[in-house]
């Protein structure tokens, strides 16, 4: 089995979302041959942007501001436009999360944004894949997917607290274990077609 690189390009600016982006991580890495890195697409360098176009695949995050990525991921986007132009990120596969202090927050906007990033530039989106959690009388809020996302993870922690909750961590190293597994089946294909 080859081994594959996911690289986390995401922004944080109170540390929840950074908190999210090691939990999504840290589900990838349990994926034998997942080699993960994490970049902050506030301060890229020249060898970040070759991380990206040289990764299997890319999972994006950034906090929902104001209905939307915040502006330095928007910022990153735009850059990437040099990528696009070459589509060097064509066929990778992709992903993202978003945190807001409310349990909506316009959250799904943010997903489809990054989701339409990722078409854009060709990419394949992977979806979160898990039921909506805490939605009967019997369930918790401390179900995976508690707030009901499918486009991808979406978490919610206070503005008054560094905190994420446990269940919205759980969410994120599920998305980052299911990246990683089709990243490997990906990749597999990939190699397969060309033997």
């Amino acid at each position: 089995m080859s081994d594959i690189s996911i690289v986390i390009a995401s922004h944080s600016g109170y540390g929840h979302t950074a908190q999210i982006a090691a939990a999504v991580a840290d589900g990838a890495r349990s994926v034998a041959g997942a080699h993960v890195h994490r970049v902050d697409v506030a301060s890229l360098s020249n060898a970040d942007w070759e991380l990206m176009d040289a990764a299997d695949a890319i999972i994006f995050g950034t906090p929902t501001y104001m209905g939307t990525a915040s502006g330095a991921f928007h910022a990153f986007a735009e850059a990437s436009s040099k990528r696009w132009m070459t589509r060097a990120w064509s066929d990778k596969l992709a992903a993202g999360f978003t945190n807001s202090g409310s349990m909506s927050g316009d959250k799904l906007h943010t997903l489809q944004y990054l989701s339409l990033l990722a078409a854009q530039h060709g990419m394949l989106w992977v979806s979160l894949d898990l039921l909506p959690g805490w939605n009967t009388t019997t369930s918790s809020p401390q179900d995976d997917n508690r707030l009901g996302f499918y486009l991808g993870a979406g978490a919610q922690s206070f503005n008054d607290t560094p905190a994420v909750d446990d269940a919205d961590m759980n969410t994120a190293r599920h998305l980052g274990r299911r990246v990683a597994e089709h990243t490997r089946i990906h990749r597999a294909g990939l190699t397969a077609a060309t033997h």
